[in-house]
């Protein structure tokens, strides 16, 4: 007479369990090392002017760096964008696997210049011979100018048909100009050895 029915009980039951929530943040919770990590962030960002300042010299800082050892290294991730794809890399080696009048150019004038200079009183038939030797020191520029362009050019198509060759000459030729020590990237092969 006094004992629950099935349909109370199981009314009750319900209302006791324990119900779903509803809403939530609609995404796990971060584990305690992204925690920390997103925490670290917040407290790196700058709060004035000052600070921004300085965070931006140091993140110039830190590519600059990154920059330089990749001047060293090769690694095309930080070269500078004129430097930077397989072009590029393939044009430096072919100029760097060669002797080249070039290279040679700048120290030979100069010395060939200073030699006139100084002893054009003493031999009145130098300066004519230095003319001479500049003339020839150009004509040699020349020629090889138009060996390491052409050259260069027929081995990037042979080697990258589908790739663009735009202005791939003149950044030989100014590589090429450089002594070799003294050039950035830094060569990556031995002078004969034939560019990868």
């Amino acid at each position: 007479m006094f004992r629950r029915t099935k349909s109370e009980t199981s009314s009750q039951t319900q209302a006791t369990a324990p119900q779903p929530k509803v809403g939530g943040k609609g995404r796990p919770t971060p584990t305690r090392r992204e925690a920390e990590a997103s925490r670290k962030a917040a407290l790196k960002k700058p709060r004035n002017r000052k600070e921004a300042a300085a965070y931006r010299r140091e993140k110039v800082r830190t590519e600059r760096a990154k920059m330089q050892d990749a001047m060293k290294t090769g690694d095309d991730r930080y070269l500078p964008a004129a430097d930077k794809g397989p072009v590029r890399r393939y044009a430096r080696d072919y100029v760097d696997a060669r002797w080249s009048v070039m290279e040679f150019a700048l120290p030979v004038l100069l010395v060939i210049s200073l030699v006139g200079v100084v002893f054009s009183q003493a031999f009145p038939w130098l300066p004519g011979l230095v003319n001479i030797l500049f003339l020839l020191m150009i004509v040699a520029i020349a020629g090889d100018w138009f060996l390491v362009t052409g050259g260069l050019k027929r081995a990037v198509k042979a080697k990258f048909p589908n790739e663009s060759a735009k202005g791939i000459g003149f950044y030989a030729v100014r590589r090429t100009m450089q002594m070799r020590r003294w050039r950035l990237p830094k060569p990556m092969v031995a002078r004969g050895e034939k560019p990868a």
